[in-house]
C-alpha cells in the first residue's frame, strides 16, 4: 500500500473529505498494526465555516495545528472523554481540516475490542463488533488515538493513511457511492449546519448515522 502524501491533503477539505473515503486508516502502537477502512467523513471549511474551530480567524493553542501544514493530525477532546481524529488539509496557513467520523475495523480486532469494551472479541455481541468505530468518539477509543497525536506527521510510521490495494468483502474501492448529507451535532452553526458537507460510503453497515 502507498501512504497518502502532502499532494492528497492540500486541497480543499471538501474534496479531500470525499476522497479519503476507502482509504486505509493505519495506528502502529505497542507492536500492534490496527487498521481501518475510512467510511464517514465531514468537511470543515475554516476561516469561513461557521462550525469550525476556526471559524473568523479563530487562533488558539488547542487550533494551532490547524494553522501548520496540510496532512497532520489535529485531534481534541470533547465532552472531557473522547477524542477526535482531524485531518490538517489546505495550504498552510489556511485552516482546513476533515473529521474522520466513522471506519470499517479491518486488522487488530481484537485489540479494539479490549480499548472499546475491555472484552475480548469473541464476547462481543454483533452489536457491539458493529459499534467498535461507528463514530469519532468511538473509532479514537478502539485505534487507541488520543492528544498525544495531535500534530502528529501523517505521512510518518506510526498514524497515516494508505491508499488500499484488496477490496473489502468483493466490494471495488472505486465502486462505492458518495451520499452527501448534514453534519451532526453543529446545531449551533446557523446556516452552517444546512451545508452538505457530511460524506459517507452509500449502504456501509459502519457509518454512524443515516
Amino acid at each position: 500500500m502507498n501512504t497518502l502524501q502532502t499532494d492528497f491533503y492540500n486541497r480543499d477539505a471538501l474534496i479531500v473529505a470525499k476522497e479519503l473515503l476507502g482509504k486505509t486508516l493505519v495506528h502502529e502502537t505497542n507492536g500492534k498494526r490496527l487498521t481501518a477502512r475510512i467510511v464517514e467523513t465531514e468537511a470543515y471549511m475554516g476561516i469561513i465555516d461557521k462550525a469550525a474551530h476556526s471559524y473568523g480567524g479563530k487562533r488558539t493553542p488547542r487550533v494551532e495545528v490547524m494553522y501548520g501544514a496540510p496532512g497532520h493530525a489535529y485531534i481534541y477532546l470533547i465532552y472531557g472523554l473522547h477524542h477526535c481524529l482531524n485531518v490538517v488539509t489546505g495550504a498552510d496557513g489556511d485552516p482546513q481540516a476533515v473529521l474522520i467520523r466513522a471506519l470499517e475495523p479491518l486488522e487488530g480486532l481484537e485489540e479494539m475490542a479490549l480499548h472499546r469494551f475491555k472484552k475480548p472479541l469473541d464476547q462481543l455481541s454483533k452489536s457491539q463488533r458493529k459499534n467498535l468505530a461507528n463514530g469519532p468518539g468511538k473509532l479514537c477509543h478502539a485505534l487507541a488515538i488520543n492528544r498525544s497525536l495531535n500534530g502528529e506527521d501523517l505521512r510518518g510510521k506510526h498514524l497515516f493513511i494508505e491508499e488500499p490495494d484488496v477490496p473489502i468483502g468483493g466490494q471495488s474501492y472505486d465502486s462505492f457511492q458518495i451520499h452527501e448529507t448534514t453534519r451532526i451535532g453543529i446545531d449551533y452553526a446557523e446556516e452552517a449546519r444546512d451545508y452538505l458537507w457530511r460524506f459517507y460510503i452509500k449502504g456501509n453497515p459502519y457509518i454512524s448515522a443515516q
